[in-house]
């Protein structure tokens, strides 16, 4: 186990059966973590066990629903059982609720947002912070967004987490610091290669915005140093 990087760690990634959350867990792998995959769906959990099994590092792989306390819980322990310690989580899941103007959002819709938001977020660190304390080191990276910098159209609920998950991240490195324990937020766009919005829609704006600005013109990938072998939508 080296200082600078993750061999050998043992770094949890919430939602590794797809999107952003498979491709951390495949990259990760690569570098010799042992990957924690995190996935409330069995299909897709399956098919992160199958590829992290054929990159090598010990692994495991745990039915989770970040919306559920006794969940992450539950996940957290399975992962001190099996590895002993826990050295970093990637707080990465987070449910989704169709694009709806504020005006009609309901509170199931910000019920949802929130529970698997800012109080999943809170749960997963609340969970890996006595190991991590007594070890004297850890890191834990939470997932927010673009939209909620920008206050994207049709977003309310989903930007309200995000930004709440911002500042739940500002709070816990604050207090957490002083027993090592590191705690960062990043702010992802698009990272899958997603079909424009028709002309007219509510998102439209938002998405031109982001693409006229983009360096890059292109979506992210969480796999950037194999993007010229793998297609984007293959994570």
């Amino acid at each position: 186990m080296t200082d600078g990087g993750v061999d050998g760690r043992v770094i949890i990634v919430t939602g590794a059966g797809r999107g952003i959350g498979r491709g951390l867990a495949r990259h990760l792998a690569r570098r010799g973590a042992h990957v924690v995959a995190a996935e409330r769906r069995t299909d897709l959990l399956a098919e992160t066990m199958d590829e992290l099994g054929a990159i090598g590092p010990a692994a495991l792989g745990v039915g989770c629903d970040v919306g559920v306390h006794e969940s992450i819980d539950a996940m957290v322990g399975a992962t001190l059982d099996r590895f002993g310690r826990v050295d970093a989580l990637v707080n990465n899941a987070q449910s989704f609720r169709p694009v709806t103007p504020l005006e009609d959002v309901t509170e199931a819709d910000m019920d949802r947002l929130w529970r698997t938001g800012p109080l999943g977020t809170l749960w997963g660190m609340q969970a890996v912070f006595g190991p991590m304390r007594d070890a004297g080191w850890g890191r834990i990276v939470n997932v927010a967004s673009v939209n909620g910098l920008r206050g994207a159209a049709g977003y309310g609920p989903y930007n309200a987490a995000k930004e709440a998950i911002r500042a739940l991240t500002r709070t816990a490195a604050r207090e957490w610091a002083v027993h090592g324990i590191v705690v960062n937020c990043y702010c992802p766009a698009s990272t899958a290669h997603l079909t424009p919005p028709p002309v007219g829609d509510p998102r439209r704006a938002s998405w031109d915005a982001l693409y006229n600005e983009h360096p890059m013109g292109r979506d992210g990938d969480a796999e950037h140093h194999q993007a010229l072998e793998e297609p984007l939508g293959t994570t």
